[in-house]
């Protein structure tokens, strides 16, 4: 019952498709080089930053639509602390009637950009923290990447009415101190963390030998669900990016709905509108320079909005294709020939 409770809501929720969250790609500039990154992004970008007021004029006729504060801007890139304007940016969202919040890897958040942000009316972010000290840097690719992040969290904890939350990347070289990295957690006074698993996009793809093994996989969402059973001090919780079978609601709040194209849109670096940034940007259904961001979301998105195209590969007659609609769009490619992994399909073996 709960299940079709689930598909009636998921139907109803992508009739309406209203937006609720919108990623903005405002650089491609980064001042570190992840090994899993999903965007493969440089230091010296070739491509220049977007013009806040380009991003800004797109998103106008957004408020004719819907409700003053009703939309969130993730801002995101790149490494969105790289941007000089970055809190003039913020601080113009919120006297437009959008809330906002950023994406980043904590590098360069400092006690000077903390209270900047916060005067402009920063609302959340997102901090990576993937592993312990050396597995971090490692990952991360710089040897002071997992001291400037901490320092970036004890700066944000301590200011009660920021929302926030701790991400992971799980791969082969961290899952097993995931117990310790918990800990450590909890010792700051962390309350929520996400974890998800590498997808085979951007740079990630090159490092493939880092994707979890089917026992590995199983041996996640076992920590996962274990820790929301017994453990109160932290609320874990598995990412969006998949459906995973039996752990259904054991590792997550609700049932999987990749919501791209159906309360998810993005404003990407080059003015294409898309939905989740990692999405394949043959999927982009419109450019801001070209097209009206307001009508573009009402009138296109059908391709995520109607996954029947999913049906094909591993999907084609899968079981629990109701439940999962095709999995997690930044796991197709332009060829749609068949879901890049499957989570879900791991753990049965």
């Amino acid at each position: 019952m709960t299940n079709l409770l689930h598909t009636i809501f998921r139907k109803n929720e992508t009739k309406l498709h209203i937006l609720n969250y919108l990623f903005w790609e405002c650089t491609w500039r980064c001042n570190l080089k992840c090994h899993h990154c999903g965007s493969d992004c440089k230091s010296s970008s070739t491509h220049p930053d977007m013009p806040f007021e380009d991003f800004l004029n797109a998103i106008q006729p957004l408020k004719k639509e819907y409700p003053k504060n009703s939309i969130t801007v993730a801002i995101m890139g790149g490494e969105p602390l790289l941007r000089s304007d970055l809190a003039e940016c913020g601080k113009q969202l919120r006297e437009h009637g959008f809330r906002w919040g950023i994406v980043t890897n904590g590098y360069a958040y400092d006690e000077a950009m903390h209270s900047k942000l916060i005067s402009a009316g920063m609302g959340s972010i997102t901090v990576s923290l993937d592993g312990l000290e050396e597995n971090h840097n490692w990952l991360r690719n710089n040897p002071k990447s997992f001291e400037r992040a901490v320092k970036a969290l004890e700066l944000i904890i301590s200011y009660p009415r920021l929302n926030y939350d701790v991400v992971t990347c799980v791969h082969q070289k961290n899952i097993a101190e995931l117990p310790d990295l918990k800990e450590f957690l909890i010792s700051k006074n962390i309350k929520n963390w996400r974890i998800f698993t590498i997808a085979p996009i951007g740079r990630a793809a090159e490092n493939q030998e880092m994707l979890l093994s089917n026992e590995q996989t199983r041996q996640l969402m076992s920590f996962i669900a274990a820790s929301r059973q017994n453990d109160p001090r932290i609320n874990l919780y598995f990412s969006c990016e998949s459906y995973v079978g039996a752990y259904e609601k054991k590792v997550r709040d609700s049932y999987f709905f990749c919501r791209a194209g159906i309360n998810i849109g993005s404003v990407l670096i080059d003015g294409a509108i898309s939905a989740c940034p990692n999405i394949d940007r043959s999927f982009a259904q419109g450019n801001i320079y070209n097209d009206n961001l307001l009508e573009t979301w009402k009138n296109r998105f059908e391709i995520m909005r109607n996954r029947n195209w999913c049906k094909t590969g591993i999907c084609k007659n899968c079981k629990d294709f109701k439940r999962c609609n095709g999995g997690a769009m930044h796991l197709w490619n332009e060829r749609q020939d068949g879901i890049m992994a499957c989570i879900a399909e791991k753990l049965k073996f």
